[in-house]
């Protein structure tokens, strides 16, 4: 029997971005899906700032961006007539640490579409009409053996079960999935056509009322296609009458000063219910749950899918290092203690949210901006209590994305400017320029692509990045200077070289008075930068054994970090 390295269950945007990171690592991936055809869905409208900056790195963001639009305001009407306007990204604007600052509306059929040529790029195709029914694991196995229900068994590795809320490979695995449907919650949905012209696309269309709601956003890349969301029709009972075309009709002449003919057909009809649960564990010795396997949220700020591929592309790094021989399988413990902790915050978050926008929708003039805030952008995001944080907290901090955080004060940059990133942060975006071409460039260009990067800061940090080129070059992880303007860039060391001409990376990172130009220590700092852009360690140039203890945590179990100690209690000595 054949042995693939990861069989990921479930082809939506989990599985698509994992099967994509892990492929482009070189590990033999499959991908299987259920349904016969890939799904054609508009659940979920769309990445949010975090899931573009994961999109970019995987390459494929440019075509989200063309095939998507922006947010759109939000025009809320009350008895057929307008009574208010919203542009809840008014007052955003993208920033040197973060060029996006805002999601993008797309169709998720759309999205998938991308993330599956993407793929294909990679010799890895979806199989679809797969479904797995069984599940085998020895104690000590090596592999999992998993059966489809055509009765073939095949093996793999790992496995990941990106299946959705009802996942097979969790109810195979016996993992509770705790939490509650609100029955009374409830929403109807589809993609409609309007008549050409009905209402302009250049609006989220939101009508609330005391006896129900309507919804209406443009599909971008559509002419006539729309979103459409409302309160259900009830029976006599006042139990929820499934969607129809007709009935959706009927809920647009109601609430709207549109006649039910305008709406000219409906498809992809689905009844929501808020539903808040999360899977007790989230792996299983060799299996692994990710996106709505692991945990459903409610629909408020739209974080369900923008979790899951988060989830995805802290998993995939940590998969392919181990794979690669790079890391020791240890490293897979932290997928679990990172990503549960993140998704009972989430859960909290999208709760309070939802109920924010119930709150708002009562008086004329609320709408679901309610529901969007700086946390649902993703950015904030972090792992400070990880023990891949150095240094980490023992009670967590503010803002470091754990479900109760208590109100801390952080350390803020050495200039006083602004808080500097602690080790579990996303690491901050800088542009700057090639230091060889003068091309312009970005910090997160040079952190794109698998790998661990190690950014050092004044010149104090050139004999420590020589050392950490000679130890783990060949073990995915690279160097970069980072050069400020009046730096003499002198000869080139080991990897990548930029200049910091305008100081952000300086700012972003709270290195100012570390460059050795102000202080006259010439020490420097180094930074390490996982391969999913967040900070693991930053530290002095000097304090090698932080540095080393860092790397050998994340890279110890390669054969090319042997002797590493010896190498590292040689800085400024011998070098490659």
């Amino acid at each position: 029997m054949g042995m693939t390295d990861v069989l990921i269950v479930g082809a939506g945007p989990t599985g698509l971005v994992l099967a994509s990171d892990l492929a482009r690592q070189g590990a033999a991936v499959r991908i299987v899906d259920r349904s016969p055809v890939p799904p054609r869905t508009s659940r979920a409208k769309g990445p949010n700032a975090r899931s573009l900056e994961i999109l970019d790195d995987l390459g494929v963001a440019e075509a989200v961006l063309a095939a998507g639009s922006a947010p759109l305001p939000m025009l809320k009407y009350r008895d057929r007539l307008p009574v208010a306007e919203t542009d809840p990204w008014a007052d955003s604007a993208p920033t040197p640490d973060a060029p996006y600052d805002r999601g993008r509306l797309i169709a998720q059929w759309r999205l998938e579409e991308i993330l599956r040529d993407r793929l294909a790029g990679y010799g890895v195709r979806v199989e679809l009409g797969r479904e797995v029914t069984g599940r085998a694991e020895g104690p000590g196995a090596r592999h999992v053996d998993v059966t489809f229900a055509e009765g073939r068994t095949e093996r793999a590795r790992y496995v990941v079960g990106c299946d959705g809320a009802h996942s097979s490979v969790r109810k195979l695995l016996g993992i509770g999935f705790e939490g509650a449907t609100a029955e009374d919650q409830v929403m109807v949905c589809g993609d409609v056509d309007l008549a050409d012209g009905a209402l302009a696309r250049t609006r989220w269309h939101q009508w609330f009322d005391e006896d129900g709601a309507v919804m209406l956003c443009p599909i971008p890349g559509t002419r006539t296609g729309w979103w459409f969301q409302a309160g259900p029709e009830r029976d006599g009972r006042g139990r929820p009458l499934a969607p129809t075309a007709d009935g959706f009709r009927r809920l647009l002449a109601r609430h709207t000063a549109l006649p039910g003919r305008a709406l000219t057909g409906a498809e992809l009809l689905s009844t929501y219910r808020v539903n808040v649960r999360m899977a007790d564990r989230f792996r299983a010795g060799r299996v692994f749950l990710a996106g709505d396997a692991a945990h459903v949220h409610a629909v408020a700020g739209g974080l369900g899918m923008n979790t899951g591929i988060q989830d995805a592309f802290n998993l995939g790094w940590k998969l392919g290092l181990v794979l690669a021989g790079h890391a020791g399988a240890e490293l897979l413990d932290t997928y679990e203690e990172e990503r549960l902790t993140v998704a009972a915050r989430t859960l909290d978050l999208t709760s309070e949210r939802l109920r924010a926008t119930l709150e708002a929708i009562r008086r004329p003039g609320g709408g679901l901006d309610a529901a969007i805030t700086s946390d649902t952008t993703g950015l904030g995001v972090g792992y400070r209590w990880s023990s891949l944080a150095r240094g980490h907290a023992e009670v967590p901090q503010a803002g470091d994305g754990s479900p109760d955080a208590p109100d801390a004060e952080v350390r803020t940059a050495r200039d006083g400017e602004r808080p500097a990133p602690q080790p579990g942060d996303r690491a901050p975006d800088a542009p700057c320029a090639d230091a060889v071409t003068g091309a312009r460039t970005r910090l997160h260009r040079v952190f794109a692509g698998p790998g661990t990067t190690v950014l050092g800061f004044g010149p104090g940090s050139a004999a420590a990045l020589r050392e950490v080129a000679a130890a783990y070059g060949d073990a995915g992880v690279r160097t970069c200077r980072v050069y400020a303007a009046h730096e003499d860039l002198g000869e080139s060391g080991p990897g990548a070289a930029v200049v910091d001409d305008e100081g952000h990376a300086a700012a972003a990172y709270g290195t100012k008075a570390s460059d050795g130009t102000r202080t006259g220590t010439g020490t420097g700092t180094v930074v390490v930068v996982r391969p999913d852009h967040h900070l693991g360690l930053s530290a002095p140039a000097d304090d090698t054994r932080s540095v080393r203890a860092y790397l050998q945590q994340l890279h110890g179990g390669t054969r090319s970090a042997e002797g590493v100690a010896e190498r590292f209690s040689g800085i400024g000595g011998r070098h490659r």
